[in-house]
This record gives C-alpha cells, structure tokens and sequence, in this order.
C-alpha cells in the first residue's frame, strides 16, 4: 500500500471513530425506573450525561484528523500516540459509564426520587457498545500513525520543493532586475509589474501618473514643432514674395 492510501486510511478510520463516539454520546445509553414508586416514570440518560469524558475526547480525536495532513515526521508520530489515547480513554469510559452504581447515581442527581428509591430497576441500551466501537476505530487509526506515518507526505512538501535553496528566490530575482535595467539604458519602459501597481495603489500613490506627464511632454513637444513648423512656412512666403519683380 503506497504512503497516500496509508493516509487515506487512517484519516478514515479516525473521522468514523470520532463520528461514531459523538453520535452515541447523544443517544439515550440508559433508563431507570423506580420499583416501589406510586406514579411510575422513567428517568432517561444519555451519554453525556453518565460520561462527559467520551464526548470530550470525541473531539478531541477530530481535532487530530487535521493534525494528521498538517504534520510531519515525529510530530505525526506524536498524533498517533495521542489517537490512541484517546481511543483508550473512550472505550474505559463508556464501559464504565453504564455500571449499575453509575447510572442510579447519575439518575439521583436527575431526579431525587429515585435516589430515595430502594431497588430501582436499570435498563441499558446498546448505545455504548457503539462508542467503544468508535473508540476501536479511533485507536486502530492512532497505531496506523505511529508506526507508518513518519513516511506520509505532508501539506507543506510542495510549497518546500517550489522553494528550492535558501537565496534562490534573490538569485532568479537578480537577472530580471538586470534585465529591466539594461531596458531603461536602452531608452524603452520596461512594462510594470502587476504586483508593483498593486502596491502602488496600497501606498496612495497613483501608478499612472508618469505615464500622464509622459503624455503631456509628448503634447508640449508637439506643440512647439507645429509651432516652428508655421513659423518657417511664413518665412518661406515672405521670402517668395520679395523676390517677386
């Protein structure tokens, strides 16, 4: 299995285990019911409820799904051990969530009748096999990590590659700088740079406004040649006419 499928497979084995721990979090995991009460009702409890734990680190776990494509080396190792911590964690909680003792304490503090009750009767649903098995999936994902993810690939491996040697960026911009100074000794404007306008424009600074007193010298000039243009024009005729018999 290549290094991108190895990812692929951890990352989804950790998004269903924290999903599938988050989903039974908010599901009803018991209920209890008085056995001697005069008006009979039911006390229901959900995960939250009996364990905030396995919720808590829920989160926690799909939190790493990011750190998975975010990190690298060691640090993903790291990932990997703490995936499956918390997997442990969840599955210790949730086993010990739906004890007898547990859920009639956490029933009392619900409803203080029921903690007056003698022999409440406890029913449990399978909601709580569904966070361990979460819990599995999320630790399974940690093992992958640890032990394989030292040679996944990581977000910042192409932005790495595109910048080369240290300096290399200063090296490639030096000849375009040269370049557009044997431009300028040439006498032609070397075309703007988009970046440079926009910057411009951020200082306040108008980017056109050489080319606008460019345009007015360019007009000035032109002016002036007409104008010796006419004046030689009358010189001529004034010249003609004097040499007229």
């Amino acid at each position: 299995m290549t290094a991108g499928r190895e990812r692929g497979l951890a990352a989804l084995l950790c998004a269903a285990g924290a999903g599938l721990v988050l989903l039974a979090a908010g599901r009803t995991w018991a209920a209890v019911r008085p056995g001697d009460a005069v008006t009979p009702f039911v006390q229901e409890l959900t995960g939250r409820d009996l364990t905030g734990a396995a919720s808590a680190l829920g989160w926690a776990g799909l939190a790493g799904l990011a750190a998975l494509f975010a990190t690298g080396g060691r640090v993903r190792a790291g990932v990997g051990l703490l995936l499956v911590l918390f997997g442990a964690g969840i599955g210790y909680a949730s086993v010990t969530a739906v004890g007898r003792s547990h859920v009639i304490d956490a029933a009392g503090d619900k409803r203080a009748l029921l903690a007056l009750t003698a022999d409440p009767a406890v029913d449990v649903s399978a909601w709580w096999t569904v966070s361990v098995a979460g819990a599995v999936l999320l630790a399974a994902a940690g093992v992958i990590t640890l032990l394989r993810g030292a040679r996944w690939p990581g977000m910042s491996a192409r932005y790495e590659r595109g910048s080369g040697a240290p300096g290399s960026g200063a090296a490639a911009a030096a000849p375009r700088r040269a370049g557009s100074g044997a431009s300028d000794e040439k006498g032609t404007a070397a075309p703007a740079d988009a970046a440079d306008l926009w910057k411009s424009l951020d200082r306040g600074e108008d980017p056109t406004a050489d080319t606008a007193e460019a345009t007015d010298d360019t007009a000035e000039a032109t002016g002036d040649t007409a104008e010796a243009t006419a004046d030689t024009a009358d010189t001529a005729a004034d010249t003609a006419e004097e040499r007229r018999p």
